[in-house]
């Protein structure tokens, strides 16, 4: 528990912090902003999928299948040689080919059936989902009316206008992650470097206080104000950008918690080793901008190439931020994402005791 020093010291430090207007415009509106953007920008109707087909099959049966692929309104269907769709997929103009064998013809289909092959595109995964079923539902069609057997029961669907999972549903809880990682090395840094700036660590340098007292309530203080952005962040997402968060609030919110700790204390480290703020900002952009592409903020870490993946996995965002989509997309409970709460909990070890090493009141003093 926090001491009544510690406390009276993260209350003082944060009035300095309201008092910085600045500050504030950056820490609650940018991310908004941000997040508006990309809201925006994502929440047009889906378009068709880019699908190629390559029919080897002279069988009417696969002329009726590639028809019905034609004809349904969520493809975008492209016929030729294996030549032609092999290297739009590749170039990233189709997200994926699907190649119908030779052997799919009348009496495969009445005997042992027949494999078709689906060359995806790894970076399109996101869509895997709506495709694969849509497939399914067309070859179930097709063998069923080669059969002449009639559906055993009909279902009738009502539309009560709910919504699948969206790309900024997957997308809310990185960016989450990425905001909290960027404010709180950046702001706990900066305030390292701004209290030696005013003079304030060289007047603490001759009191009791101890660097862990310190430490300690910056953390609260900057804690304190990433809980209060990130609860406006997520109104603003859930209320205007129609977000969904599944899982529970309060385990979300644990991890997020886990996850400022983490960050607050490497920005300490930087703040502490640094001498001015663009030295902060440029060793943090070091710390910072690899996690943004590595950590799975804006498409899964399975579909980056194999060498990279290890890396990637064990990076603090990609705990935090995985951590965030498994509760906030897919309901998981802590016990769920234990994987995810050890490497948060290493990264915490590894983060306060960097943080109470470097910092040293005699070396920040001068």
């Amino acid at each position: 528990m926090p001491t009544k020093l510690q406390l009276h010291l993260s209350k003082v430090f944060l009035k300095i912090f309201l008092r910085d207007r600045q500050s504030i415009f950056f820490s609650l509106f940018f991310p908004i902003i941000f997040m508006t953007v990309f809201g925006f920008a994502n929440s047009g109707e889906q378009d068709p999928i880019n699908v190629g087909v390559v029919n080897d099959s002279d069988a009417v049966v696969a002329a009726e299948f590639v028809q019905q692929l034609i004809d349904n309104p969520i493809f975008n269907v492209t016929v030729g040689m294996e030549d032609g769709p092999h290297s739009e997929l590749e170039e990233g103009d189709q997200t994926m080919v699907l190649v119908l064998p030779e052997d799919f013809n009348n009496q495969n289909l009445a005997q042992d059936g027949t494999e078709l092959r689906l060359l995806v595109d790894a970076a399109q995964v996101q869509q895997l989902g709506l495709i694969l079923p849509v497939l399914e539902q067309t070859l179930i069609e097709i063998e069923r009316e080669f059969r002449n057997t009639e559906p055993m029961f009909n279902l009738a669907i009502e539309d009560v206008q709910a919504r699948s999972q969206s790309y900024l549903d997957f997308l809310l809880p990185g960016l989450m992650a990425f905001t909290l990682m960027q404010l709180s090395i950046a702001g706990s840094g900066f305030n390292i470097v701004e209290y030696r700036r005013k003079g304030i660590l060289k007047r603490l340098f001759v009191t009791p206080i101890q660097p862990k007292d310190f430490i300690t309530s910056i953390v609260l203080a900057r804690m304190s104000i990433v809980l209060i952005q990130l609860v406006v962040l997520i109104a603003f997402a859930v209320l205007i950008l129609d977000v969904r968060i599944i899982g529970s609030i309060v385990e979300f919110f644990f991890v997020v918690i886990l996850g400022t700790f983490i960050f607050l204390n490497l920005g300490f480290c930087l703040g502490s080793i640094a001498k001015t703020q663009q030295a902060v900002m440029l060793v943090g952009n070091i710390v910072i901008f690899p996690q943004i592409f590595l950590s799975g903020v804006f498409y899964p870490i399975s579909s980056m190439p194999e060498l990279i993946q290890p890396i990637a996995y064990v990076l603090p965002l990609s705990f935090v931020a995985t951590g965030m989509r498994d509760i906030a997309n897919e309901g998981a409970s802590l016990l769920t994402i234990m994987p995810s709460l050890l490497g948060i909990a290493v990264w915490l070890v590894i983060g306060f005791v960097l943080a109470t090493r470097l910092f040293v009141w005699k070396e920040v003093a001068n």
